[in-house]
């Protein structure tokens, strides 16, 4: 398994649409199978713009497929309509298993 986290900021005025958005997402992942395991959406406590998804994967391969996928292209393109500047993801295996 393994743990990816991506970074957002949000323009002003869209954190809520962002959170909605993100909920749909995770609903529609969780119904697909492309080894997507599940997600947390944290707000960051002193700028409420700023915003961490916590998200699990089977593993490398299925967040690398799902990156290069038609649906997730389609996110980013919507994205970049309520976002300020470029979202940038970390990528962590799990080691005390």
């Amino acid at each position: 398994m393994i743990n990816v986290g991506l970074y957002y900021r949000v323009k002003g005025g869209h954190e809520k649409e962002f959170e909605e958005t993100f909920s749909k997402v995770v609903s529609i992942l969780k119904n697909s199978d492309i080894g997507f395991i599940d997600a947390k959406l944290y707000k960051r406590v002193d700028d409420p713009r700023e915003y961490l998804i916590y998200s699990e994967w089977k593993d490398l391969e299925s967040f690398k497929k799902f990156i290069l996928s038609r649906d997730y292209k389609e996110t980013t393109t919507y994205g970049k309509t309520i976002l300020e500047g470029r979202p940038y993801h970390k990528i962590f295996q799990e080691i005390n298993t």
